[in-house]
């Protein structure tokens, strides 16, 4: 299994870059967590948009969801130019069903709903969901293919319920909004300190922080996340990759 960033900005994209979005590969499939705004632009440095044919959304909010008609649009083209013969298969919370059903588009993109405790398969790789306390029905994903577990927490507050959902993850994705001395929970984030706790207390190999501030230095992010995580801390970027064959 590989993973590779695409978009890692809360709220809206920085010149260049693109909101919450992530490759990943696994067998013979590629497929995307969330696919947000400038999506679109940032995938093409990591592979071609007919290499994917999949996607697993976490939420409604715009900066996860902001180019999937776009996505399907590409595949449409691709479809009718005989690029592709895929059509685009896309996995939502099942709360949010009659939003996410209007990217249904037919023979070109097919809607499929989960809820906890549901399982999807896309290639090798087997994912199953969490609730995240974020303000709308939101989904923290834990990819397992193998003896390799990686772990999204999509937009979450902190709770004790994700410790034993990252538990001895070889990577940890987390969201960090906001620094160390600040009160993300009331905005529904977690912050760089919540991040590190939870990939601490969980034993996770590595901590990627993501979803990251408009503001401040990202510099502080990694010290602040570093007083309590004793692994291997990243800051998120367009093309950081993790990979496990």
């Amino acid at each position: 299994m590989k993973l590779t960033v695409a978009g890692y900005w809360g709220g809206y994209p920085e010149k260049g870059s693109a909101t919450s979005c992530y490759v990943v590969e696994s067998g013979s499939e590629t497929f995307l967590l969330d696919c947000g705004s400038g999506a679109l632009a940032a995938l093409p440095y990591i592979t071609e948009l007919t290499n994917i044919n999949s996607m697993v959304i976490s939420h409604r909010h715009h900066d996860h969801v902001a180019d999937i008609g776009s996505f399907v649009y590409s595949r449409l083209v691709a479809l009718a130019l005989k690029k592709t013969s895929s059509q685009l298969q896309l996995y939502a919370p099942a709360e949010e069903e009659e939003f996410f059903r209007s990217f249904e588009k037919k023979q070109t993109c097919n809607i499929y709903t989960y809820e906890q405790p549901d399982t999807v398969q896309i290639g090798d790789t087997e994912i199953t969901f969490l609730p995240t306390g974020h303000p709308v029905p939101c989904y923290a994903m834990r990819l397992i293919e193998n003896n390799t577990k990686i772990v999204y927490t999509a937009d979450a507050v902190f709770d004790e319920g994700l410790i034993p959902f990252c538990k001895d993850a070889d990577l940890l994705i987390a969201e960090c909004s906001f620094y160390g001395d600040q009160d993300a929970k009331e905005y529904g984030h977690m912050n760089s300190r919540e991040a590190a706790e939870i990939a601490e207390r969980a034993g996770v190999k590595e901590l990627w922080l993501t979803h990251l501030p408009h503001f401040g230095e990202h510099t502080d992010l990694l010290k602040e996340a570093a007083e309590i995580f004793s692994g291997t801390i990243q800051l998120a970027h367009r093309e950081l990759s993790w990979e496990n064959y």
